[in-house]
């Protein structure tokens, strides 16, 4: 087994919805690179946003 990580150690991004920093997960290790939101929550209203501004 790896050796533990402190939160702190591990890497962070912004939330594109609601700017929150939020860490790293065991569970999105494979596609870090592709994760943009902190929850589905944000991820539901940026999409709800987004159509709204469509239908402008």
């Amino acid at each position: 087994m790896g050796r533990m990580r402190r939160k702190a150690d591990l890497p962070a991004k912004n939330c594109l919805y609601c700017e929150r920093a939020f860490a790293w997960r065991r569970k999105w290790a494979r596609d870090w690179p592709a994760i943009r939101f902190c929850s589905q929550a944000c991820k539901r209203a940026y999409k709800q946003r987004a159509n709204a501004r469509l239908r402008e």
